[in-house]
């Protein structure tokens, strides 16, 4: 593995902790598909895809793809026993009826009030906001998985979005390359920062005020 792709690992491992036992969890396309690969062993997630699907398992081995299972991003997937297969009518039912526990997304920006920008860039095409704004709006929690700086260096946790917003208040916990924080009534809590940075490098990365736990963790 390249070190971004050794990063994106990073993430993804930790947001896979943080997933409990018996819980219902939607990942978005990109980055969190990567997250039923290191789901703790032993620990019963039911993973669901909004295009019809709930008991996702891990990406195939080469050569034992079915064209007929993929996620939402189009990429192959597997199914544990006793998956089950419904129409988009279903699927989005149950986002909306409040039944998925955790959902794992992406994010252009996310800022200190827990309002997420992930669906236009300006001046590119871009597919639109997808099921995001269903998902954020129904799952009882939302965390995001992504860059801590953006491709020209620049933070993607602001004071304030910048960009059209997707939710309004509605993120939890934002996981990074960098660190990890949770979204408290009282701002951002930087509780974790991973193995080859400092507190300060995040700091100078964040675009919004961070409060450092007493107790600060790495990962």
């Amino acid at each position: 593995m390249d070190e971004k792709e050794l990063k994106r690992v990073r993430v993804v491992k930790r947001i896979a902790q943080e997933l409990p036992d018996g819980a219902l969890v939607n990942l978005g396309i990109g980055m969190p598909t990567l997250v039923a690969d290191y789901i703790p062993a032993g620990r019963k997630i039911l993973l669901q895809s909004e295009n019809g699907f709930i008991g996702l398992g891990p990406q195939p081995q080469k050569g034992k793809e079915d064209p007929r299972l993929v996620n939402a991003g189009g990429l192959a997937v597997s199914i544990v026993p006793g998956g089950c297969f419904f129409d988009s009518s279903m699927s989005f039912a149950i986002i909306r009826g409040g039944h998925v526990d955790y959902t794992v997304l992406g994010a252009l920006e996310v800022d200190e009030q827990g309002n997420l920008a992930n669906y236009m860039i300006p001046g590119k095409m871009v597919p639109g906001m997808g099921g995001a704004m269903d998902l954020v709006a129904g799952a009882r929690n939302v965390i995001v998985s992504m860059e801590h700086v953006n491709k020209n260096g620049a933070p993607k946790i602001l004071k304030k979005c910048t960009l059209p917003l997707t939710a309004v208040g509605e993120v939890d916990l934002i996981v990074t390359d960098m660190a990890f924080i949770r979204v408290t009534k009282k701002g951002l809590v930087l509780e974790e920062i991973a193995e080859n940075t400092t507190v300060e490098e995040v700091i100078k990365n964040t675009g919004a005020k961070l409060h450092v736990a007493g107790t600060l963790r790495r990962f």
